[in-house]
């Protein structure tokens, strides 16, 4: 046998070692990208009634979230895994001009102050309460069209479902309104578009 044989064959057994190495690298590398390509989260409904807080409560550890530990924090800041609150003014606002930021608050500002989630993810979605026909609308995970939604700050008898939707599928064109106009702290009701997909590029949600 030639003298250079093992020399070769050493040779060829590290170059095949590398190209596998190589390969094995990039695959791994595709692993790990894959999920930074988020996709907006589904909408989440609690299909059971009940009173408020503990209705509120199941959602919350539903969607894996505590209290915000400051008492007020932007969204863009607010660590993941975390809820806080908005008053509905602030948040129509928001919502209406597409705010790159939303400003969270540890403590409800106001009875009628919408609950905001923040996930392991960084998406966000707005907590409130829906009536019992919007339930198979809201959850399934795509849309092809979007829907008409009214979401309220607070559970009333019409509206004994709390529902956590996207904040990234929204698409709102006017403030909340009050319930019960004479009522200056009571529920109010936004209205909105619930997409099909995420195409709000502007709004809290997007990392």
């Amino acid at each position: 046998m030639d003298e250079r044989s093992p020399v070769l064959i050493t040779a060829w057994t590290v170059l095949m070692t590398l190209l596998v190495c190589l390969n094995g690298a990039q695959g791994a590398g595709k692993t790990e990208v894959m999920p930074m390509v988020k996709a907006a989260p589904t909408a989440v409904v609690i299909e059971a009634t009940g009173n408020e807080p503990e209705l509120r409560k199941q959602l919350r550890s539903k969607n894996a979230v505590t209290e915000l530990g400051t008492a007020r924090v932007p969204f863009s800041q607010a660590p993941t895994g975390s809820y806080g609150f908005i008053a509905p003014q602030a948040l129509g606002l928001g919502l209406v001009t597409q705010s790159p930021d939303l400003l969270l608050e540890r403590s409800a500002p106001a009875f009628n102050a919408y609950e905001i989630h923040k996930l392991a993810d960084g998406s966000g979605m707005v907590v409130g309460f829906i009536e019992k026909a919007l339930i198979a609308q809201v959850t399934p995970e795509s849309r092809p069209h979007h829907i008409r939604l009214a979401l309220c700050s607070n559970r009333s008898d019409k509206t004994p479902y709390i529902a956590a939707v996207p904040l990234t599928k929204l698409m709102v064109d006017r403030m909340p309104v009050r319930l019960e106009p004479k009522v200056e702290d009571g529920p109010v009701v936004l209205e909105m578009d619930l997409q099909g997909t995420a195409n709000r590029k502007s709004v809290p949600g997007i990392q």
